[in-house]
């Protein structure tokens, strides 16, 4: 799985808007959780062209491009995770949010 990593830091994309969410909308493709191609393009303020991206993708590796869901994809932000720290990804009614693991509160029964 290819990630963009920066001075330690993983970037992790989540869609925060509410509708559909990026990551938990296409659990069947965790790469696309750190795509580095598709950081770049947010980073760059180019979400219009993730769509074709993903398009080429599917083509080069002979996927059905209907197997992924990009309706997130206008949303999408870069998080930045530092390198090893375990996270999940919160979805509700399609609002991503990132919580790392010392920012959940755990219970043991």
């Amino acid at each position: 799985m290819k990630k963009k990593i920066v001075d330690g830091k993983v970037a992790v994309l989540i869609s925060p808007g509410y509708g559909a969410g990026w990551s938990s909308w296409n659990l069947e493709h965790p790469g696309l959780l750190f795509d580095p191609v598709i950081v770049d393009l947010v980073l760059e303020n180019r979400h219009s062209e993730i769509d074709d991206y993903i398009a080429q993708m599917c083509a080069e590796h002979e996927m059905d491009p209907d197997e992924i869901y990009t309706g997130g994809s206008g949303d999408l932000v870069v998080r930045w995770v530092d390198e090893g720290k375990r996270f999940r990804i919160h979805e509700y009614d399609g609002s991503e949010s990132l919580v790392l693991d010392e920012n959940d509160t755990w219970h043991v029964a």
